[in-house]
């Protein structure tokens, strides 16, 4: 029954911050007004308000009370591989950092079948994390071939824009392949990096990158996004 109360008042709750009714900044009734209010002990409230703490949604200030935690603007970004995520930022005027996280050979086995990878064919993994605005908000994992790009485990580190790489390497004409979109928990690494709990939903984005012209599969890719930072724009994407 206990449990039940909490699911209800963390779901009440988090419709009236969605709701707008509590603004950034504003405080949240007190454990004791919430207690009265379902008719539950003090501590049942405590576990819900500190489920909601943990997701990055209210912060407790100490003597005063919890707060609706001010959250990083939302950004409207196109869902498609036309342009690469750099491009996006820029056209929209936004401030972007990029820093190479990872470089390392990958057994990801969906990577090397997307990628159609010889047995004995390395795929390698570039993992970089994206802060926009200060904020960090993305980490972008890129697989490609070794037998496609031989010098990658070197370039890697290097590596700010895959499609920057990709054009010195004689590409140009970009298109993606198919789009998955699903919904994933941080890893204690990737909570690291995008500095959020491990409540907090991060939006899995998996897609292949192609030339348009040779119809080579340049990459394989998977991007995790923090869902509190982007809205997508999918009006370009057909079936």
């Amino acid at each position: 029954m206990e449990i039940e109360k909490e699911a209800l008042i963390i779901d009440e709750l988090f419709e009236l911050l969605e709701s707008g009714t509590i603004r950034p900044g504003g405080k949240l009734p007190s454990e004791n007004t919430l207690a009265d209010q379902y008719r539950v002990p003090r501590y049942t409230v405590r576990n819900a308000l500190n489920h909601l703490e943990e997701r990055g949604l209210i912060e407790s200030v100490q003597g005063k009370g919890r707060f609706l935690k001010p959250g990083p603007a939302r950004i409207r970004i196109p869902l498609s591989g036309k342009t690469s995520f750099t491009e996006k930022m820029g056209e929209l005027g936004r401030s972007l950092e990029t820093s190479v996280v990872s470089c390392e050979p990958s057994d990801n086995g969906e990577a090397a079948r997307i990628l159609a990878a010889d047995p004995g064919d390395p795929v390698w993994r570039i993992g970089r994390l994206r802060v926009v605005d200060g904020e960090p908000i993305a980490i972008h994992y890129s697989h490609v071939l070794q037998s496609r790009f031989p010098e990658i485990g070197a370039d890697g580190p290097d590596i700010r824009s895959m499609f920057e790489y990709y054009r010195e390497h004689g590409y140009g004409d970009f298109k993606s392949g198919k789009t998955l979109l699903s919904v994933v928990f941080p890893s204690s690494r990737e909570q690291e990096l995008l500095r959020c709990s491990r409540l907090v939903p991060l939006l899995a984005l998996e897609s292949s990158c192609l030339d348009g012209r040779s119809g080579d599969m340049l990459e394989y890719t998977r991007i995790l996004y923090r869902s509190d930072t982007f809205k997508y724009d999918i009006s370009d994407i057909q079936e």
